[in-house]
Order: structure tokens, then sequence, then C-alpha cells
């Protein structure tokens, strides 16, 4: 009967040590395989020292995990020369035995390629080090230095999976850095293989705009991001952004933020737009674009909240100083914290560089509301699909964190004014549409609302003023000639005010008229009463005189027959008749 052979009781969960590192930790799920290798390559200059001393200085200051580096080509006093200006406190570290430096320098011609060739006296030299600091962490930068004198393959082969297996036995978080080779990951193509996890890092330049990007190649066992990533050297060390797309899984809230302009506010229901919202505002050079960043950006600020300004045309001190002669007053909330300017040339670095960037200043500053001013300015560094990657990845960036971001965005002259110049108008949840108007030899402004999403808003064009008293929107002029603006809707209002006025005058004289009419008509009226009413009396008279003529008559007529004999008095007819 078989037996059954019993496995190390392990725990499944693969363990992992975090490297502090900015926005690494999130791309590999937690960190670096814990007492595994990891291999850094990349070519030079591309951060991979700097990746693994970081690696080793938040080790032994965050998570209390004293570390060795062991370095072939510089001296412990050059290293901490070198990341003193990053604020490491290597020396401070080092004098705690927190950290361990040590540096060890081979000479080609020390090197014998013979089958008796190893590593014991490194070993035994990590071994001491190791013991002096009770390091968990190590670096080893970089393997060229060991092997550059061993072609043997197989030799070169055997030494590297000794050293990964020994570091292994010992429980060590290790890092080794290598050159990047011409066809493969290192010169020797040999070191990806025997670590648990390959980061390549690369410094490319293209069209004189230079760009940082990290790639994990394997993580074993562990899922880990897969795509390129952007990274930057900065005053505190490396920063990674960690996301290629954060997808649309985000929280919606439902609170409204007003814009500083009372009419704009009145276009969305009077109550500004949805916080976490990403506005556009669009249009040709000159049409206010950065004034309405500005407006928004007071309203922020007096508020009492954050607002994050991204300049790229101009400097901070001109935007003060012009948005002032507008009325738009910047620096008392500068000088209070409420707001900050990030001013730069988009030609300074790549497009990667600038979305590392602006994700650090946002999670330093924390603002409610970003503003970036203009984004076409971005296509110089790289082409429209680059720059939409990018501004999408920003987007659900600010939205993931529920922060109100507005970007304008030039409109060539001729252009179609419902097309945005970098195609990104689909992202946007607001679209505004500020342009031209020409008519009657002037330049006026106007404003238009395409779209907000999730509420109800206005349809109607308005005048946008830019005055001395900041940004006011009028109703434009809507008649037979058009859409009128500026002088001419001030000229076509007053032919419409003398207009009204002749219909009043003329409404007037004939109501006059009417009156007039009204009371020669009741004087006839009543001529034509008083004259029925003599006429009704001279037929009553007659009428009366008739029936007197009548009684008259008949009494005449009885008298006369009493004379004549011809009948008897009324009394001797009634006695007789008894």
């Amino acid at each position: 009967m078989s037996k059954t052979i019993p496995f190390p009781v392990e725990s499944d969960v693969l363990e992992k040590s975090p490297t502090g590192i900015t926005g690494l930790d999130e791309i590999t799920g937690g960190g670096l395989p814990t007492g595994r290798p990891t291999l850094i390559s990349g070519a030079a200059g591309a951060g991979k020292t700097l990746m693994a001393m970081e690696f080793l200085v938040h080790g032994a200051r965050d998570f209390e995990e004293p570390g060795v580096f062991v370095a072939f080509e510089e001296t412990a006093t050059e290293l901490i020369k070198n990341t003193q200006s990053l604020g490491f406190g290597l020396r401070h570290l080092v004098e705690e035995k927190k950290i361990g430096l040590d540096h060890i320098h081979i000479e080609r011609s020390e090197i014998e390629e013979t089958g008796e060739f190893d590593l014991d006296g490194l070993f035994v030299r990590l071994a001491y080090v190791i013991d002096q600091v009770k390091a968990k962490r190590v670096v080893l930068d970089t393997l060229e230095a060991i092997f550059s004198g061993l072609p043997n393959q197989a030799i070169l082969r055997a030494e590297i999976r000794r050293l990964f297996r020994w570091l292994k036995e010992k429980g060590m978080t290790t890092i080794v850095t290598a050159e990047r080779g011409k066809d493969g990951i290192t010169r020797h193509g040999l070191e990806e293989y025997v670590a648990d996890c390959v980061i390549l890092l690369d410094h490319r330049v293209q069209e004189q705009i230079s760009t940082r990007r990290l790639h994990i190649v394997k993580y074993r066992g562990s899922a880990h991001g897969t795509n390129e990533y952007p990274f930057m050297i900065g005053e505190d060390g490396i920063s990674v952004l960690p996301v290629t797309s954060i997808g649309l899984r985000y929280a919606v809230p439902k609170e409204r933020i007003p814009t500083g302009i009372p009419r704009l506010d009145a276009m969305v229901e009077g109550n500004g737009f949805y916080r976490g919202s990403s506005i556009l505002v669009s249009g040709t050079a000159g049409t206010g674009k950065s004034s309405m960043a500005a407006s928004f950006a007071r309203a922020t600020a007096e508020r009492g909240e954050r607002c994050l300004y991204f300049a790229f045309e101009e400097s901070e001190a001109q935007i003060i100083r012009n948005m002032g002669s507008i009325g738009i007053h910047l620096q008392p909330f500068v000088d209070k914290g409420l707001l900050r300017f990030e001013a730069g040339r988009p030609s300074a670095f790549g497009l990667e560089m600038h979305l590392t960037m602006m994700h650090r200043v946002v999670e330093e500053f924390n603002p409610s509301v970003v503003l970036v001013d203009p984004i076409t300015n971005f296509m110089v560094a790289g082409s429209d699909t680059e720059v939409r990657s990018m501004l999408t990845r920003m987007i659900d960036f600010l939205k993931m964190k529920q922060i109100t971001s507005l970007f304008t965005s030039l409109t060539k002259g001729g252009h179609e004014i419902e097309q945005s110049e970098v195609g990104i108008s689909s992202l946007m949840d607001v679209w505004l549409v500020l342009r031209d108007i020409e008519i009657s030899g002037e330049r006026n402004r106007a404003i238009m609302m395409l779209k907000a999403r999730g509420t109800a808003h206005s349809n109607q064009i308005r005048e946008f003023l830019i005055t001395s008293e900041g940004i006011k929107l009028d109703d434009v002029y809507i008649g037979t000639a058009g859409v009128l603006t500026g002088s001419a809707r001030a000229a076509q209002e007053d032919l419409d005010r003398i207009a009204e006025l002749e219909r009043r005058q003329e409404y007037d004289r004939k109501k006059l008229e009417l009156e007039r009419k009204r009371a020669v008509a009741g004087s006839q009226i009543a001529a034509i009463r008083a004259s029925l009413e003599a006429d009704e009396e001279e037929i009553r008279k007659i009428n009366q005189q008739e029936q007197a003529r009548g009684r008259t008559a008949v009494d005449f007529r009885s008298k006369m027959s009493l004379l004549r004999k011809a009948d008897k008095p009324e009394t001797e007819k009634g006695k007789k008749d008894d």
C-alpha cells in the first residue's frame, strides 16, 4: 500500500511586502513577493537603483523591515549623496542600523571562468551584513558587475539560480537590478527565468519628449497589472500612475455646486452643476474660456473649498493680473491656500509624465474642483489618440474621487462648433460652447449649452458679456433678422421701442377718436331721444284732444235731440219703464 507524502503546510495566499512607492503597490496588488527575488531591469538612467533604494527606505522607515543594499558600482558615500535631495534620510537610517550599505568592487581580471567558479564569497559577505542589521530586505545593484567576465551560459544560469535560491532560503525579499539587453529583458537573457517577479523600466524619448514607463512582465502566483504605467521621479522619489482606465465604477453625488455666474446656473434649473461632474468649455480664441474657468475657481474658493488650476498657456501671475481686470480677484484665495496654480508648457514632458504629475498634485492638494486650461495644448505632446487616452484616464481618476472638473478646449476658426478639438466631448457630463457672432461690423460673444447629463437645461443662446464686474449673461435678440448681439441688438431694441411707442401713440389716437365719436353719437342719440319724446307728447295731447272732442260731440247730439223733441229725457224714460 502506497504512502501519501505530506506536503509542508503553508498559507495558500502569497505574502507580499509593500514597497511604499506611490502607485506600485496598487499595480502589484500589495507589493513584491515576500521572501522571493524580484528583478528590475532597464537601460541606464531608467531609475532601477532609485526604485530599489526607495523599496529599502520605506521598508526600514515605514514597515519595520531593515534592509541591505549591496552596490557593485557606487560606494556607500555616493549612494547617500545621490539620495539626499529626495529626503530619504539614508545616512540617519544607516546610523540607526536600519539599513546596511556595502560596496563590492569586482575586476574582470579577478574573475576566472573555471568549473570551480562560485559566489561563496558573496554569500558570506551578504550573510554578515544581513545579520548586522537583521535585514528582511536585500538589494543587489547590479548583476552585470558580477557576471561581466563570464560568457559561459551554463555557469551563468547555475550561479544565478544558486544566488536566488540562497536568498530564498534566508527568507529575504530581494530586488536585483540588471541592465536591459538589446533583444531581451536583460543582457544575458537569464535572470528573468529565475526571478519570481520581473519589472521592466523604460525611459523613452519621442519627438524630443521623454517619458518613463513601468511594465510588470511577470509575477508568479499573483494577479497584477499588465499594462505599461507611466511613472515619474520627483522631489519625493518615484511615483507611479496606477491606472490606465479606472472604469465606470464610482459614486455619483446628487449635490449641486454653483458656477459663480447666476444666469448660467439658471440654465440648469438654477442650481448649478452636479458635484463630481466633468464640464467642457469649448470655443475659438478670445471667446472667454479662461475667464469662465477663473470665475468657477473664484466661486469654489468663496465656498471655502479648494481649487486646483492647471494652466498650460499663461503663468500664475499673468492669470491673476488678467482676471483682476474683469473683477475676478484670485490672489486673496491663493494667499489663503484655497487656490493653487500649476503652470507649465505641455511640451516640457510627455503625456504620461503630465498625467502622473497631475495625479500626484491632486493627491497632495486634495481639491474639490480641478481646472485644466486648455486641454488642446496637449496635442503638441502626442497624437490625438494618445491625448484622448490620457484625458480619459484623468477624467476617470477625478470622477473616482468625486472631484468636479472643468476643461477648456480651443476650437479652430472655421471648424464645426459642435466638435471638440481632441474629441472628448462624449466623455463630458456638461458641454458649454462659446462662440463669436459677427454682425454689423462687430464680434460679440454668445454661449449655449449643448448638453447637461441628468438635468433639464436651457436650449436658448445667451449673450456672453465680460464686464469689469465679471461675467454676465444677457438675452440675445431673436427676430426675423436672426440672433442679434451687441450694438446690433441695442439698435434693434431701440427700433423696437420706437415701434412700440408709435403703436402706443396710434392706439391712444384711435382711442381718443373713438371717445369723440362716442360722445358725438351720444349727443345725437340724446337729440333723437328728445325728439321722440316730443313726438310722443304731441301724440298724447292729440289723443286727449280727440277724446275730449268725441265726448263733446256726444253731448251736443244729445242736447240737440232734446231740443228737437226727438227723444225724452233720461228721467222720464226711466219712470215710464217702471
